[in-house]
């Protein structure tokens, strides 16, 4: 069972996957709410468009597709979280929590309950079994401007096992070559980079249209706690953001963090946005069955950050403290970071909190 989203990557992935002798089924998941129309972009990953372009796919190569009703649990379980995670002052990553609850937790469920060996995406990651360690490994994709080992660290030996990810060994210009040859109408097709729920206006917008009763002002404080000014609502604001504080200081400040407890912004300079320490919630861990009292590793704390170098540290209830050789600029709670091992991903976890030292 092929996720396929209308793209050229889940749709070469389908057409590979059929070249390789698999029996492969196309399914495309309806996740707007019912509420709210699908985007009528020619890119989206939820459009109209999108479901046309995969059942056209799906044609051409002589697969059976669906079309699967998501749209309660992608509500519940990636809406929701996105909304509350916001209101909490945290910057969430939609994308990872979709990938975690939705097509690699219920997709595959339901794959598997159909008597399906495998589900497939169109993601560049590479994923194996190594005998020797007796566990599936997910390492980065050939192509590094593709990779997104990133959003895949929740990866379950489950999950591993029963998933194929056949693009990890392509580069994204080898990709769209395998899909002209293919004759696939999506071959030239631009990539989604959206939100695939916010249709209109930016995300903010979307918040207050869902969450309009649950955000309130507050103080925007100094790191002093000295009041000054007002802020719209947490929300509207994330870590290292310069613009639109309404503030005349006569110098740059920046949000250095969001506190929900005083449901303040507190701003600061430049160099308060460094830190070196980070703790983390929610730890999956891939490479390791039993924990090592500690580990060097190399770390990324959002999808386009450079990995930096670090020593992972376990703690309690599935928290982990990270400090990195250098400090980092703007690390966000809400946020993933992911541990590696050179191409190797260690697992990750989401931002909690931050420290100098």
């Amino acid at each position: 069972m092929v996720a396929m989203s209308g793209g050229v990557d889940s749709s070469t992935a389908a057409a590979l996957l059929k070249e390789a002798g698999y029996e492969v089924i196309g399914v495309t998941l309806a996740l707007w709410p019912e509420d709210t129309p699908p985007p009528p972009g020619e890119t989206g990953c939820c459009s109209l468009k999108a479901v046309d372009d995969a059942r056209r796919v799906a044609n051409i190569l002589d697969i059976p597709y669906y079309v699967l009703n998501f749209r309660d649990l992608f509500e519940r379980e990636v809406i929701d979280y996105f909304i509350a995670s916001y209101l909490e002052g945290e910057t969430p990553n939609p994308c990872i929590a979709c990938n975690r609850r939705i097509k690699f937790g219920a997709l595959l469920a339901k794959a598997r309950a159909l008597g399906i060996d495998y589900i497939a995406t169109g993601h560049y990651a590479r994923r194996w079994y190594d005998k020797e360690k007796g566990r599936y490994l997910l390492a980065r994709g050939r192509d590094a401007g593709k990779d997104q080992s990133y959003a895949l660290y929740t990866f379950t030996q489950e999950q591993l096992a029963h998933t194929l990810l056949p693009l990890g060994d392509y580069t994204k210009v080898e990709v769209r070559e395998i899909a002209a040859r293919y004759g696939l109408p999506v071959a030239r097709k631009a990539e989604s980079q959206e939100i695939c729920f916010v249709t209109e206006g930016d995300y903010r917008d979307y918040i207050q249209s869902r969450a309009r009763e649950e955000i309130k002002p507050g103080p925007i404080l100094d790191t002093r706690g000295r009041v000054l000014g007002q802020h719209r609502g947490l929300p509207f604001y994330t870590i290292g953001q310069r613009k639109g504080l309404g503030l005349a200081l006569g110098k740059p400040c920046f949000v250095v963090a969001l506190d929900p407890e005083r449901n303040a912004v507190i701003v600061g300079d430049k160099e308060d946005l460094e830190r070196r320490v980070l703790y983390a919630r929610d730890n999956n861990y891939i490479l390791w069955g039993e924990l090592p009292d500690e580990a060097r590793v190399t770390a990324r704390i959002r999808y386009r950050a450079p990995e930096a170098a670090a020593t992972w540290h376990p703690l309690a209830g599935g928290r982990a403290r990270l400090e990195f050789d250098e400090p980092q600029r703007a690390i966000t709670p809400g946020q993933a970071v992911v541990y590696y091992q050179g191409d190797l991903v260690v697992g990750g976890g989401t931002i909690e909190s931050v420290a100098q030292i």
